[in-house]
């Protein structure tokens, strides 16, 4: 495997084994297999667990129908009893019998079962690590910054989500240099609710320098509901890795339902006091909803350009009262590169390299390698050092 070449989307395993002579509670449980988008195989009249299916399935639904006659069959994980009605003790005492993790009554448990179908045929695992990057003042770079860290760890052989959560950011896929990429973009996503499957998200999203980008198209759409917020952050995590947000400067029901999915926030401030007086509104936002924000310093050209830098990057993260991530410095020739077409991080030698392969290394340890090493030894100052422009 290639540094450009990151994992696709796992294989999806079998659909769950449903084992039921109830006609109406099998219609219930072909229903809810549909809304989890698994397709199951159904045994009539198994014995013992005498069905091919019975030990290979990811997840097995039993009705109380069956029950009894289960006795002494295999032992296994992954074994539901579901009933239409309730009778406690009897449940209890069928449940025993064939080894079941839990006793679900319908209609009550239906959205606990999609979910564990949806689980079983997808395969759960650790949830992905989930990074807000936000501009602490207007210019600040956080979408530069926020497809660099995404580049960086699918370059790294992770499985990466790119989020674009800014309506009014006029797109990633534009940054990225793939707004002709074919894929859906959030107008598609709009009308979405409850459980989205994580692996339908990634591959109907468009593939941009080996990870899923969801963007914005160039309509005239600029909110997005909080519900469907919830569905896709909850479906791109669940496919574990990482995901990158690119969150806007503003908090609105569908930005909080972002951020309360979010494991770091990185704010990002130019190392001026005008910057850090916006920021400190920024962070004090972010802060409701997000705990864990830190600071990342962004350099400036440098005294000919008449930007020179009027704070330390730790005078500045303790002007915030927020700890300090890291110090992007200055990418010179970054708007050139850019206009060729190339992404954020592109440059092998450039700091936004260096600053997400450091970044990840430490909060992902497995992604270690040889550029991990390289920017490790440059650093002594934060989490990272890189740097972006605009």
């Amino acid at each position: 495997m290639t540094p450009d070449q990151p994992p696709g989307p796992a294989e999806r395993r079998g659909g769950p084994l449903i084992v039921t002579e109830d006609e109406d509670l099998l219609d219930d449980l072909l229903r809810l297999c549909a809304a989890a988008g698994a397709t199951p195989e159904v045994a009539h009249g198994v014995a013992r667990g005498r069905s091919p299916g019975w030990a290979s399935a990811p997840l097995v639904i039993v009705g109380a129908d069956c029950a009894p006659r289960l006795c002494g069959a295999g032992r296994r994980d992954g074994v539901v009893l579901v009933a239409r009605c309730a009778d406690d003790r009897q449940l209890w005492r069928l449940a025993v019998t064939v080894g079941a993790e839990r006793v679900l009554v319908l209609p009550g448990g239906e959205s606990w079962l999609v979910d564990r179908i949806a689980d079983a045929v997808e395969g759960a695992g650790p949830a992905a690590v989930t990074v807000g990057v936000i501009g602490g003042s207007g210019g600040a770079g956080a979408s530069t910054l926020a497809c660099a860290l995404a580049l960086t760890a699918a370059r790294a052989g992770r499985r990466t989500v790119l989020v674009d959560a800014d309506p009014l950011g006029g797109g990633l896929d534009v940054l990225l240099g793939g707004e002709k990429e074919e894929g859906l973009r959030w107008p598609a996503f709009a009308e979405s609710r409850g459980r989205m499957g994580g692996d339908a998200l990634e591959e109907a999203l468009p593939r941009l320098h080996s990870l899923r980008v969801l963007s914005w198209d160039r309509g005239d759409a600029v909110a997005i509901p909080p519900q469907a917020m919830r569905a896709v952050m909850a479906a791109a995590r669940r496919r574990g890795g990482a995901v990158v947000v690119d969150l806007p400067r503003r908090l609105d029901e569908a930005v909080v339902e972002a951020l309360a999915q979010i494991d770091l926030g990185l704010l990002v401030v130019p190392t001026e006091l005008r910057a850090v007086a916006a920021a400190r509104r920024v962070a004090a936002l972010v802060r409701t909803v997000l705990p864990d924000v830190r600071v990342v310093t962004r350099g400036s050209p440098g005294p000919h350009t008449g930007r020179a830098a009027e704070l330390s990057p730790q005078e500045t993260a303790r002007l915030l009262g927020l700890p300090l991530a890291g110090e992007l410095d200055w990418e010179p020739g970054l708007s050139g590169e850019l206009a060729r077409g190339a992404p954020p991080g592109a440059n092998t030698r450039g700091p936004l390299r260096h600053f997400g392969t450091a970044f990840w290394e430490r909060v992902l340890p497995e992604t270690a390698g040889p550029e991990a090493d390289s920017a490790r030894a440059g650093l002594g100052r934060g989490t990272g050092g890189g740097s972006h422009e605009g």
